[in-house]
């Protein structure tokens, strides 16, 4: 088997010489790891000076769900989506070992000795260095998802296309 070792300092020298000035990430997944992932991503190319733009699509809604939002959709299936399907930043659950929160928790205290941010502190600092959310608009519709059922600072609500014309001119689109 062979591997290849990538040095970090040789990497930021190749992203700083092709100047990959736009930054996409679509933003599936609701699960605290792979949000977290999303918004260290985001945020490390907005301090090096990148247009960062975070498309946020079915899971990933949740992350930008106001905490304890209910859905306000009128027929009973996709209220049922707003009332198993907990948002707000604060209540996304692990991808792996979750165990009923307990895994969740654990995660939450491991970062805190750490004085490692979480996922609101991580959204918080992507919305200050200028990050843009979209909200898919077709998810929205699907799941019931309302535009006052979520943060504030949400940049546009938009579907598919939006988000193409945006990858086009991306040098790094993500998919988490």
């Amino acid at each position: 088997m062979q591997t290849t070792q990538i040095e970090p300092s040789a990497t930021l020298a190749q992203l700083q010489e092709s100047k990959p000035d736009k930054v996409t990430i679509v933003l599936l997944s609701g699960d605290m790891d792979k949000a977290m992932a999303a918004f260290i991503i985001a945020t490390g190319a907005a301090a090096m000076g990148m247009q960062v733009t975070v498309f946020f699509t079915f899971w990933g809604l949740n992350t930008i769900r106001r905490k304890g939002a209910t859905s306000s959709a009128k027929d009973w299936l996709r209220r049922m989506f707003g009332v198993l399907n907990k948002g707000g930043a604060e209540n996304l659950p692990l991808s792996r070992f979750h165990f009923g929160g307990l895994g969740t928790r654990m995660m939450q205290k491991v970062m805190k000795q750490n004085r490692m941010p979480g996922v609101p502190e991580l959204m918080e600092t992507a919305l200050d260095l200028g990050v843009r959310f979209i909200a898919c608009t077709t998810t929205m519709g699907l799941m019931g998802i309302t535009k006052d059922t979520l943060i504030d600072g949400i940049d546009q609500f938009a579907g598919v296309t939006t988000y193409l014309a945006e990858a086009k001119q991306g040098s790094v689109n993500l998919f988490i």
